[in-house]
């Protein structure tokens, strides 16, 4: 957590209640990164720690100094960006002229350094708040930012940045639909909001399968007050502008049931009925003011593609397990996540993706990865998987699986930590429709040959009585 204690710092004003006026900390001030350690208690026990207890075992220590204002909304992130798997540091601040900028702040053995500062698209006035995905499918994770070319947000659209470049690829900029202008919903920081102030957020997910990442987003009519839900789908580049990224985003403009939700405030992915389909969960405003309503969309696509979806827990209990118990604990933020396959065609398909990398502002990420394989049913050669590490712990916590099946569920427990090689995976299996239908097929073709069998065989027996017959008939007409 990014702490900052108010009053505490060099150039900082009292508070309201101190008879000051609220401010900012001073560009001088050295903000720290504050690690939070917990300590084992010497007694072997289950138990449930009280608070005074926990905050005895909490010890603070400075890891990450710099001297950047943070954006507001920032939009920080916990997830590899160096192919390394261990968790970098991902930081939207301020430059010395006040634009936005973005700090990538490398692990190096287990001590955070900053590798690479880049700045917000040229002309880009509102800067939305940055996501991760592996948009183009090559195992590498990029770096995805939408926002508006004016303050009106007439002219919106979205960039991608490649992992390890700093070159900005538009991959949407065109929101119209049949004469009618869409943008993205500006953010409105104000002291006393009338109403919630979201940021502009792309909510990352893939709802076909197809092993390339999707993104639901809230568009707004530029010419009127309406705002709804959109999905928008990553397929390949078709045009001079997106040629740097090979892939761009295409609205879904006809969707009757997602445009039937009028006054959409935020969307977002969830597999609600556990099958590894991604349905879509909207937040809209109610009938009455200042009230809001829960929607939720099941994903009916029906193709011919597979998926494996991901947990990596924690492998904590709330005090020292007990002995012979494998600890789950719960989903971790910082996993990384990467896998290689061949594809229908015969090719190497890579893909990865990172756990809970972001939580504020709304971000509302999926406690697990759900990685679409496209139609390729072959098992997953390799599975990698790495958790973040402690500070000064040089050696990198990754573990490797093979032969993963498709439409699996795998959950791994990274217990202990520090000894990857005894982590343990469990693995569940969702059969499909699919599986279904071509059981279906077998139990059919085997009643069909059963059947075929049964008439040839009855077919057999009538010849060999009627052979038995006629040696009878011979036998008897030769006694005469």
């Amino acid at each position: 957590m990014l702490r900052l204690p108010a009053g505490k710092h060099p150039g900082a004003k009292r508070s309201p209640a101190e008879g000051g006026q609220p401010s900012r900390p001073s560009s001088d001030y050295l903000l720290k990164m504050q690690l939070v350690r917990r300590t084992r208690p010497a007694a072997a026990t289950l138990s449930c720690p009280t608070p005074e207890a926990l905050a005895r075992n909490l010890s603070w220590h400075p890891a990450l100094p710099t001297k950047s204002k943070m954006r507001i909304p920032h939009s920080h992130a916990f997830i590899d960006l160096t192919e390394d798997f261990t968790a970098d540091l991902f930081l939207t601040t301020l430059s010395a002229s006040g634009a936005s900028q973005f700090e990538i702040w490398e692990n190096l053995d287990g001590n955070f350094s900053v590798s690479t500062i880049f700045e917000k698209p040229q002309n880009m006035m509102v800067v939305g708040q940055s996501a991760f995905a592996d948009f183009d499918g090559d195992g590498h994770m990029d770096h995805l930012l939408p926002g508006c070319e004016d303050k009106n947000c007439q002219r919106s659209t979205i960039y991608l940045a490649g992992s390890g470049t700093k070159q900005w690829v538009p991959v949407l900029q065109d929101f119209s639909n049949k004469g009618t202008l869409w943008g993205f919903v500006p953010f409105v920081h104000e002291q006393r909001p009338t109403e919630i102030p979201i940021p502009i957020t792309l909510r990352i997910g893939d709802y076909n399968m197809d092993g390339y990442p999707d993104a639901l987003a809230i568009l707004k009519n530029t010419s009127g007050s309406n705002q709804q839900a959109f999905l928008l789908e990553n397929v390949p580049c078709n045009n001079a502008s997106c040629e740097g990224a090979h892939r761009m985003f295409k609205v879904y403009w006809e969707l009757t049931d997602l445009n039937q939700i009028r006054d959409a405030v935020v969307a977002t992915f969830f597999d609600i009925y556990e099958d590894g389909i991604l349905d879509i969960v909207v937040l809209g405003k109610g009938y009455a003011k200042n009230d809001f309503a829960i929607h939720a969309l099941k994903n009916n696509f029906e193709a011919d593609a597979y998926f494996v979806k991901v947990i990596v827990l924690s492998g904590l209990c709330s005090n020292d397990c007990p002995r012979k118990i494998t600890p789950f604990g719960v989903n971790q933020p910082g996993p990384y996540i990467m896998y290689t396959t061949v594809d229908a065609n015969g090719y190497l398909k890579n893909g990865s993706a990172g756990q809970l990398s972001q939580s504020a502002h709304l971000a509302l990420q999926l406690p697990y990865n759900v990685l679409g394989l496209g139609r390729s049913a072959n098992f997953l050669d390799h599975l990698y998987v790495g958790i973040p590490r402690p500070s000064g712990e040089k050696s990198t916590r990754k573990q490797e699986w093979t032969a993963i099946i498709p439409n699996s569920q795998l959950i791994v427990i990274p217990y202990p930590h520090d000894v990857p090689r005894s982590w343990s995976a469990k693995l569940y299996l969702t059969p499909s429709n699919i599986v279904l239908l071509t059981a279906v097929a077998l139990v059919g073709v085997c009643v069909f040959i059963l059947a075929i069998i049964g008439v040839l065989h009855w077919q057999e027996k009538k010849a060999d009585d009627r052979e038995k017959r006629q040696e009878a008939h011979r036998f008897h007409f030769d006694a005469m």
